[in-house]
């Protein structure tokens, strides 16, 4: 696929290495020259420096000849402009625009071929409040992700020693959870993929993707670890676009939410559009007012600032002042594994939320949705199969018989209204969603070619 990426900041960038070992023919577009001498080094890609929005400079990177153009400057208005003009000159099929800002996204009407020509709009501060939202929701998991319109779910979960299920073998927990529909699609142990089956044997400290029906997550839980209580004091620090989004969402569940905001602006707009949250005008890393508003008590600090050196410092200090549980938005990557060996329970990548939403609408085939796992070494995908017998290589055959590459396993089917944790017998039909899990992204290519229709039986 032909794909010109405008931006090479850390979405881009990220994008750019993602897509670039899939047999894709990438271009970039920025005007920072130092940002890409260094993907063009590291990566095989082209470049092309000058603002993404000028008519010259896309037809330099050749966006007529493109499949897909995604904006993901770090200016809405620049990211929308280049639809515009990808549409209106160059007739691009496909283009994807990241808009931050609410008061566009309030106005879909807009986002029309007649008005702003974008096919996709992409919302990562709504992401990663809903991934955040997810994290607070179901106490335990380091993941949750959600298919099928909410209908299963897919967690990542630490064993400890005092789960019920550790120290047995996989097939045990069917006795323990027999009315549960539940299946352990993988495990990573010392930070190795192990394929599991049933007679593998769950240790303490693995790493276990878990997939299940969303009401029955929290049981699953209890037999991995020790059952968290839930949270329900929640103190957020950083007021703007994620906080305000996640106070908002958390006032309409029965949580009791503090947020701290340095700006006096900032905190008195957020009193004002606030009805429950108790807004805080100071600095998250003052170890006094963190006292004196309780920390000890709180079940979960969340810092969501845009200052990832003031995220990983406050989450820190909350955690040695007493705070149970706490989580930081790091926008570095190579900050992620710093925060994970620092005592902080949650590393929140808005690069990792965000590139696995722009892959459900890059990868070829009906992909329903893409989710990026183990930074961006695995990944879960939903899948919908078409065809028959005749003409596709899943459709009407067992799940046994599916030529599966090395790593990927069916964790789950969603039939109409029907959720199926597939045997080896389960025969795949027309319209089932499939979810793969993916030990190894590199083998993603296989995977889609395997769910294109006219391919035959291989």
């Amino acid at each position: 696929m032909n794909i010109v990426i405008l931006g090479a900041g850390q979405v881009g960038s990220s994008l750019a290495r993602n897509l670039a070992n899939e047999d894709n023919d990438i271009t970039i577009i920025d005007t920072d020259i130092a940002s890409l001498r260094d993907l063009r080094e590291k990566l095989d890609v082209h470049t092309r420096l000058g603002p993404a929005s000028h008519p010259d400079v896309l037809e330099q990177a050749n966006v007529n000849d493109a499949d897909m153009l995604i904006a993901v400057t770090n200016s809405d208005e620049v990211n929308m402009m280049a639809c515009q003009i990808a549409y209106s000159l160059f007739r691009t099929p496909t283009r994807i625009a990241r808009v931050r800002a609410s008061g566009y996204l309030q106005h879909p009407e807009l986002f029309t071929p007649e008005l702003i020509p974008v096919d996709v709009l992409i919302s990562p501060e709504q992401l990663i409040t809903n991934y955040i939202f997810r994290l607070i929701s179901n106490p335990g998991t380091t993941q949750v992700l959600d298919f099928a319109g909410g209908r299963v779910r897919l967690v990542a979960v630490k064993a400890f020693h005092e789960g019920p299920m550790v120290g047995r073998e996989i097939r045990k927990l069917r006795e323990h959870l027999p009315e549960v529909k539940v299946r352990i699609t993988a495990i990573f142990r010392d930070g190795k993929a192990i394929s599991p089956n049933g007679s593998t044997v769950i240790e303490a400290n693995d790493e276990i993707f878990v997939i299940a029906s969303a009401q029955h997550i929290r049981a699953v839980v209890s037999e991995l670890r020790s059952v968290d209580r839930p949270y329900k004091r929640i103190m957020i620090a950083g007021g703007g676009n994620v906080g305000r989004r996640l106070a908002n969402a958390l006032e309409e569940g029965r949580y009791k939410v503090k947020i701290i905001e340095k700006s006096p602006e900032i905190a008195k707009k957020l009193a004002e559009s606030l009805n429950k949250t108790i807004v805080l005008e100071g600095d998250a890393a003052d170890e006094s007012l963190l006292l004196e508003e309780n920390i000890e008590d709180t079940d979960i600090f969340c810092a969501l600032t845009n200052d990832d050196e003031a995220n990983i410092l406050s989450a820190m200090l909350a955690k040695r002042l007493g705070a149970r549980k706490v989580m930081s938005l790091v926008n570095r990557t190579g900050y992620v594994d710093l925060v994970e060996n620092a005592n902080i329970d949650h590393a929140v990548s808005p690069q990792q939320i965000t590139i696995g939403a722009l892959l459900t609408h890059i990868r070829s085939g009906d992909i329903v949705s893409v989710h990026s796992l183990r930074k961006g070494d695995a990944e879960v995908i939903e899948v919908v199969a078409h065809g028959d017998a005749k003409n596709s290589r899943v459709v009407g055959r067992k799940r046994a018989d599916l030529k599966l590459p090395p790593g990927a396993t069916v964790g789950a089917i969603v039939r109409k209204d029907e959720v199926i944790m597939p045997h080896h017998d389960t025969v795949i039909e027309e319209e089932d969603h499939v979810i793969l899990f993916l030990a190894d992204k590199r083998y993603i290519n296989a995977v889609e070619k395997m769910f294109q229709v006219g391919l035959g039986h291989i």
